[in-house]
């Protein structure tokens, strides 16, 4: 009876240091949770930039009426919000004229009036490093 019982337990020897060479492999909770790559733990919220000024009838591009200073960078992507979940992608065409600046629409559906976001960050402006002129008196 002694033999049988040691010959179903003779695997057990290779078996067993294998499964706990496996669970000390294994991390704690906190060591698998996902941690942030950069410094910055704050989500990237949209910020209102502008509104659908008007939509030619071809429908493939818009006019946006800058809120504030237009800092987009040409090929950015923009995202609109109208009213009842009305919403679409534009891509930044670089075209400006004073407050107005073109963008090609991507997809989705708009109107006029409906709000334009975008999520580009920018870092706290440092004075000295304004490239604008100021303006010249006459």
């Amino acid at each position: 009876m002694d033999m049988i019982l040691l010959r179903l337990l003779s695997p057990a020897k290779y078996v067993l240091p294998i499964f706990l060479f496996l669970a000390s492999c294994a991390g704690t909770p906190e060591k698998l949770q996902a941690k942030p790559e950069s410094g910055n733990t704050e989500e990237t919220k949209p910020t209102l930039v502008g509104r659908v000024s008007s939509i030619p009838a071809d429908r493939k591009f818009i006019l946006i009426q800058a809120y504030g200073n237009w800092k987009i960078p040409t090929g950015a992507i923009l995202a609109t919000l109208g009213p009842n979940g009305r919403a679409a992608n534009l891509r930044v065409t670089g075209e400006k004229l004073g407050q107005f600046a073109a963008a090609d629409i991507q997809s989705g559906n708009l109107e006029v009036g409906d709000g334009v976001y975008t999520t580009i960050t920018r870092p706290a402006s440092d004075p000295s490093q304004d490239t604008e002129a100021p303006p010249e008196e006459l």
